[in-house]
């Protein structure tokens, strides 16, 4: 299984940075004995770690060489490949870059490097349909690319930044086909379209026929890209790391398990 990491923007709301904005650390975890930072990226890794990804493509653009050097040739046993996308053409261009990469059969597992979110688990959540968008609540769904379901829980349409969107929930990731990403590449090279974000080439795709499944099951969202994101997602960490450390507490463990109660 692939994950593809579209790591190629410029960050420009949290600017200036001395690196990139995908290596912003955010949290702390500990390694062994000692504690150290966390890039923000890495909480999507792990989640497609704990998914089953074997290999990660990192979309970069050219200026970006610190996040090779971070990340290197493997993570926690799953191998690492970079692309290049050498303008700044948006998410969809991104993510196509990796299509030479990865075979029609092979499973590909997407998310946004400047985000956290939970459950940990949520690739895991997305089930076998060939493609499968999860979705969270959040309070200014208007901020993002809101989706609405039909009443057998498959995408009907995706508002991008609409000022009054009919749904509160937003896609924060995805698993695909190769052969439906392929799909997706055919469509967004059509006359007139080179989308540049992924909720109007979905629409089409819809529009034409194509089948997504929409999987309501996040529990708490952070866009980490703006200053006031990077606040929220502090204070989202400690508090899931103080609720686990009450329910990792003598008396708790057989009853809790992994479970964690997020805040609203």
């Amino acid at each position: 299984m692939w994950g593809v990491v579209p790591a190629a923007g410029r960050g420009s709301r949290m600017q200036p940075l001395a690196f990139s904005k995908e290596l912003l650390p955010v949290g702390s975890r500990t390694d062994g004995r000692e504690d150290r930072p966390v890039a923000v990226s890495e909480y999507l890794v792990d989640r497609m770690l704990l998914a089953g990804v074997t290999r990660l493509c990192f979309v970069i653009s050219p200026g970006k060489s610190d996040i090779l050097e971070y990340y290197g040739g493997s993570v926690r046993g799953a191998n690492v490949c970079y692309v290049v996308q050498n303008e700044p053409a948006g998410l969809c261009d991104a993510l196509f870059r990796a299509l030479p990469f990865i075979d029609p059969d092979e499973w590909v597992c997407v998310g946004l490097p400047d985000t956290i979110w939970f459950p940990e688990q949520g690739f895991a959540m997305l089930g076998d349909h060939p493609f499968s968008m999860l979705l969270f609540p959040v309070e200014q769904p208007q901020l993002f690319d809101a989706v609405t379901l039909d009443e057998s829980g498959f995408v009907r349409e995706v508002e991008v930044k609409a000022k009054n969107p009919k749904s509160r929930w937003v896609w924060g990731g995805f698993k695909l086909k190769g052969a439906i990403l392929a799909d997706l590449h055919r469509l967004w090279q059509g006359p007139g379209r080179h989308d540049e974000y992924l909720g109007t080439l979905v629409n089409e795709y819809v529009q034409n026929g194509g089948s997504v499944r929409g999987v309501a099951r996040g529990r708490a969202y952070v866009d980490v890209g703006t200053l006031h994101g990077y606040r929220e997602a502090t204070r989202l960490l400690e508090a899931v790391r103080l609720l686990a450390d009450a329910q990792l507490a003598p008396g708790n463990e057989a009853e809790n398990g992994n479970r964690v109660a997020l805040p609203k």
